[in-house]
């Protein structure tokens, strides 16, 4: 594997049914309301009706003293269980969110296969590569978090 390219997973676990969680992820305009590491989705393209195809350029805040900005297509949408988007820009790849539940518990897995896209990002890579996936996990934390309370949990 490249040193610019990323395999990471992450793993919430939401004490809230599956179709409250499945509504938050899939309303992605609405994420900078209550992630707080979004801070701005522009909607570029609508999508058909089950949203495929649609556009959303998303700015990330993140723990590190920078931002990141890349547009997601989304891709594949099986309702209820997973939802793929292809990331093109500063950052390059495919996110797959998959939700199960287990009773009134929501597990969210999150795989992102990524391409470093910002060019002081490829070339600080070799030292810096610990610290983009540290940074990663901090923001998925925080989605985790943000979203708990959202849904009255936190």
């Amino acid at each position: 594997m490249s040193v610019t390219a990323f395999e990471l997973v992450s793993y919430w676990r939401i004490a809230a049914p599956l179709d409250r969680v499945w509504a938050e992820i899939v309303d992605v305009d609405a994420w900078p309301s209550w992630w707080r590491a979004v801070r701005k989705v522009e909607r570029l393209r609508d999508g058909d009706i089950e949203g495929i195809g649609a556009v959303r350029r998303i700015t990330w805040a993140t723990a590190l003293p920078y931002t990141i900005t890349f547009d997601v297509e989304s891709t594949r949408s099986e309702p209820m269980y997973q939802l793929e988007g292809r990331a093109t820009g500063e950052l390059n790849g495919v996110g797959v969110w998959t939700l199960t539940s287990d009773g009134d518990i929501t597990t969210v897995r999150y795989d992102w296969r990524v391409d470093l896209g910002k060019a002081w990002m490829r070339a600080f890579a070799p030292i810096l590569r610990p610290a983009f996936a540290w940074n990663h996990n901090v923001l998925m934390g925080w989605g985790e978090a943000d979203l708990k309370t959202r849904l009255g949990l936190g």
